[in-house]
């Protein structure tokens, strides 16, 4: 119990919190007015005029490009607002706050992660996708491995993504029905239409400019909530103090355990590998990047973005500590009121801030403008995917330039209602919070790791990739699933119920869990934030060991575009001896190649197809996306060998769609 040396103040907030219980259990809807309603409708509104107005007033989308990246004319600040507001779910605005409360502020450290994620993305990453301008990014396994890879790792992101927009949707709709009475699933049918209507209608353009609209939603409702509360207790001042008092300020957990949830190496290390796959190996990541023309663009959007996350979270979770403070002598969990820690933010607006109208609504247009932006973002991406890779790369269905935009809308509006239906599965699972990181880390950590294999390690081949690519999803399936079923215990710190109304049927439990715990497997026990750790890790093991077992692949003969730019220049800086030892070029440069180098740029060239060559050749790279030949190996002049010098010169060549042809041949076959 932490009910000793309490501030006044808090104690007061406390006699406030029994005095206004008894007049707000009886119908929480009555503190939901119409200027709620009014609030709450007019951010609706506003999104989908933006919608209405993209698709049918600004300048018409014809393309594919058009609809699905915004014609890559989008601004760097809007661009940054939206790649920071997809990342910024109801998820974690209900979720951080309550995880301030129940265990502390070991999860802010978090932060460190997004500064450490962004010069890794801009450097290692970013620079392939800006250069080959793929609209969808797993398109980049089959140029580098084969289109094996590319639709399993297609597949596993719209199994990730359909998953993950149930759960967002679902946490704002739960808010909702504690705010103000309103069925769930009449609340979750509200927010789909809405973000069907505008995703579908608009495309990337309504996408990015309606995320910047409720970026701004959103920081003014976290932002309102947390100085109302600040005060309610008496200032941050005796906020800080209660936190610190009650042991919520422990930052630096340094147990090496994987298995202890929240310590130091698994928020930051765990929490890195995790936001790297969220951020380069994600499609509504690399789908808004190429929403900009330049790689400078996009580079200082990703810096954006992670201040914005980094405000965010440390807003949420000073409200976790505004929480702690004002149920200090009752906790409503332990009291019954609510059944879970995600209830615990709607449940303080409601009792709290109930009586001034239009804060809930506020609130609640905060959580919808959260989840909205996260959930469009995902439409759109699944629509690039399903054109991309589904119709063109496993169907070999190739879709009419002027009916591009036509055909991704309805392929938007078809995973929008799969996701809908899915819905009613999310509210079954364990905790918000956890279960979808927990996924998200499954999946990511596997697609980072094929994407490194192919960026990091020229060697790779595509039986390595398909090796790599299995082996790491049965170790995270294993490791999610087995927590899943063992279902250990939360850890949580102390609560008090001394100052409960005495009507509270307190169901207070104590229950030992140490044995349960000790009886897991450890790989069950492991944190969830290690999951993207464990997938990234598995893929690279695997696939290098099956790729060397198999025959690694000539690093010359991958074209060079394909390969990060730093470990480019680390290959160059090897000595002699170890660059035979290798197979390395004896040069490996960074020269910018014009596209004509593969195929002069024709008239009969579509409008997507110009727009990309000239974006990629900014970039410094050669235009892949559309050549039917790819060059690579000695005929790549930024791979000059020793024999390329003497005149020994011969020509190897890289194509897209399967040949006959004996002149072309991939880099290697699954």
């Amino acid at each position: 119990m932490v009910t000793a040396s309490l501030p006044p103040s808090i104690l007061n907030a406390s006699s406030t919190f029994t005095a206004a219980e008894k007049t707000n259990e009886t119908d929480l809807s009555e503190l939901f007015h119409w200027e709620d309603y009014a609030v709450l409708a007019a951010m609706l509104f506003v999104s989908c005029a933006i919608g209405v107005f993209y698709g049918y007033c600004g300048e018409k989308q014809t393309t594919g490009d058009d609809f699905l990246l915004g014609g890559s004319s989008m601004g760097t600040f809007p661009m940054a607002l939206s790649l920071a507001a997809s990342f910024i779910t109801a998820i974690e605005l209900l979720g951080n706050p309550a995880e301030m409360y129940m265990s502390g502020a070991q999860f802010w450290m978090i932060c460190i992660a997004f500064i450490l994620v962004v010069p890794i993305s801009s450097q290692l990453y970013l620079p392939v996708f800006m250069r080959l301008r793929l609209t969808s990014c797993y398109e980049y396994l089959e140029v580098r491995f084969c289109k094996s890879m590319r639709v399993y790792a297609s597949a596993l992101y719209m199994l990730q993504m359909i998953l993950y927009t149930a759960v967002a949707v679902y946490a704002p709709a739960l808010a909702l029905s504690d705010v103000t009475g309103l069925n769930t699933y009449l609340a979750v049918s509200l927010v789909y239409i809405v973000c069907i209507f505008y995703a579908s209608q608009g495309g990337m353009k309504a996408v990015i400019m309606t995320d910047s609209f409720q970026s701004a939603v959103l920081v003014g409702s976290l932002a309102t909530i947390l100085a109302l509360g600040a005060e309610q207790v008496g200032g941050l001042s005796a906020v800080w103090d209660h936190a610190r008092r009650s042991d919520r300020l422990h930052f630096f957990d340094m147990n090496p355990d994987p298995t202890v949830r929240h310590s130091f190496w698994s928020v930051v290390v765990g929490g890195t590998m995790y936001w790297i796959s969220m951020f380069c190996a994600n499609q509504a990541s690399v789908q808004k990047y190429l929403s900009v023309e330049r790689i400078s663009q996009a580079r200082i959007a990703l810096w954006v973005s992670a201040i914005g996350l980094i405000a965010v979270y440390s807003v949420n979770f000073i409200t976790g500590a505004v929480l702690a403070a004002h149920y200090a002598g009752c906790d409503p969990i332990q009291a019954g009121v609510i059944s879970a820690s995600d209830r615990l933010l709607p449940l303080y607006v409601v009792r709290e801030f109930g009586k001034d109208r239009g804060v809930p609504g506020f609130f609640v247009a905060g959580i919808f403008a959260a989840s909205l932006g996260t959930v469009a973002s995902a439409l759109n991406s699944l629509a690039a995917i399903a054109c991309q890779d589904l119709a063109n790369g496993l169907l070999g269905i190739t879709l009419p330039e002027d009916k591009g935009a036509v055909i991704a809308k309805w392929v938007c509006l078809a995973c929008g209602a799969v996701s809908f239906g899915l819905v009613f599965i999310v509210e079954r699972l364990g905790p918000v919070l956890q279960l979808a990181l927990s996924f998200n880390g499954m999946a990511g950590g596997v697609s980072l790791g094929l994407f490194s294999l192919g960026m990091l390690f020229p060697w790779a081949n595509a039986k390595g990739a398909v090796a790599g690519g299995i082996f790491g999803l049965l170790v995270v399936v294993a490791a999610g699933g087995g927590a899943q079923l063992a279902q250990v215990p939360l850890p949580r710190l102390p609560t008090s119920t001394d100052s409960c109304p005495d009507y509270y049927n307190l169901t207070i439990t104590t229950t030992s869990s140490e044995n349960q715990d000790q009886a897991v497997f450890w790989l069950f026990k492991v944190s969830y934030l290690w999951y993207s750790s464990l997938g990234c890790v598995a893929t690279l093991l695997a696939g290098m060991v099956v790729s060397v077992i198999t025959g690694v692949t000539d690093p010359a003969q991958v074209p060079i575009d394909l390969i990060s730019p730093p470990v480019i220049s680390l290959l160059n800086s090897l000595p002699t001896k170890i660059k035979k030892a290798l197979r390395i070029p004896t040069r490996m440069g960074l020269e910018r190649r014009r596209s004509s180098s593969v195929r002069p740029p024709s008239i009969a060239d579509d409008k997507d197809t110009r727009r990309r060559r000239r974006l990629s050749e900014l970039a410094g790279g050669v235009f892949y996306s559309d050549a039917q030949i790819l060059t690579q190996g000695h005929d790549n002049l930024a791979l000059d060998t020793d024999k390329h010098h003497s005149g020994d010169y011969h020509r190897t060549s890289f194509k897209l769609e399967a040949s006959t042809s004996p002149q072309f041949s991939r880099t290697s076959t699954c």
